[in-house]
């Protein structure tokens, strides 16, 4: 039994830059106001006629040219999503017809902002059992299309983008070495998209015409946040028998520079181990760490044989963190 390892890397995100100052002209907000609460400069936003099937088509065939695969070489598509183009089909099939990926099964993961992670722990079991020799893994957001955009604790926050890998068992000892994975559906209400169910006090909530926006509850979300960011990297790197002083690079959920500090503080890690991009993309939910992952890659920041803690949470509210052996 192989881990399976990353051997490709893609990632896409909109033309159309969004900026705080843009902001400043839609809703009651400021640049230095957004700056210090957030960490956030500017965000990607879509298209009206792209959806997240585009997106993660467009980052799947970076990483399939980056692994030199073909699409109909590929043997399962997982997307991890939490705006899907349609309840059904899942973007993971609409993603496989694009690909041309024929051979391949397909479905989608919604953990939301700890999707990416979830979808690499499926993938890895699926690989290092054999039962697959590969995987693409994409997480994908077009959040734009559900944002309400007359609130401003939460249209400042998200923007859209798609990163997507190539997973390949690899040697004994690299690739992914463990995974955790939670969830608290007692805390869900926190963090909500409508779909089918308006029950009315969640619909009153909303200040958009259209009930099915994103609504937030902040400061629940980064008390929660901080805490499980901290505690879900320990506990993986605990399950690979490894400690916070083996770690060359954490890669953590882009949501809020001011989470991220937080759960550096905890872990007594300085910033210089703590990848962040989430200036130029704001929070891309399950996108965001193969975003980054991809730019640290690039920027030579990540090397082969580092060790990496990938870790986020999210609307569930989820977590999942991953400690990966990198063998590229």
């Amino acid at each position: 039994m192989n881990n399976a390892g990353i051997v490709g890397l893609g990632m896409v995100v909109p033309d159309k830059v969004l900026t705080n100052h843009d902001l400043e002209k839609m809703v009651e907000t400021s640049d230095e106001w957004i700056k210090t609460r957030t960490g956030i400069e500017q965000r990607r936003i879509a298209n009206d006629d792209v959806f997240t099937s585009d997106l993660a088509a467009a980052a799947a065939e970076k990483a399939l040219q980056d692994a030199g695969l073909k699409g109909d070489e590929v043997e399962l598509i997982i997307v991890a999503t939490c705006t899907p183009d349609m309840y059904s089909p899942s973007t993971a099939c609409i993603v496989q017809h694009k690909l041309g990926a024929v051979n391949a099964a397909a479905f989608d993961v919604n953990a939301a902002c700890s999707g990416f992670i979830y979808c690499l722990s499926i993938a890895n079991q699926f690989i290092s059992s054999g039962q697959y020799k590969n995987a693409l893994v994409i997480g994908a957001e077009t959040l734009s299309k559900v944002i309400d955009w007359k609130d401003k604790n939460t249209c400042v926050l998200f923007g859209d983008g798609a990163g997507a890998v190539v997973l390949k068992p690899v040697e004994e000892n690299k690739g992914i070495l463990a995974t955790h994975l939670g969830a608290d559906g007692s805390i869900g209400k926190h963090l909500t998209i409508l779909g089918l169910a308006l029950e009315p006090q969640e619909v009153e909530k909303r200040s958009s015409d259209n009930p099915r926006t994103l609504w937030m509850n902040g400061s629940e979300v980064f008390k929660f946040a901080v805490k499980i960011m901290a505690e879900a990297s320990l506990t993986v790197l605990e399950k690979a028998n490894k400690t916070l002083e083996d770690v060359s690079l954490i890669v953590p959920h882009q949501a809020n520079i001011r989470i991220v500090d937080g759960a550096a503080k905890r872990l007594k890690v300085k910033n210089d181990k703590i990848y962040i991009n989430l200036y130029k993309y704001g929070n891309t939910s399950a996108a965001s760490i193969p975003i980054a992952l991809c730019e640290a890659v690039e920027e030579e920041r990540i090397k082969k044989d580092d060790l990496l803690v990938l870790v986020g949470f999210g609307g569930g509210l989820t977590w999942g963190s991953a400690v990966i052996r990198w063998a590229k």
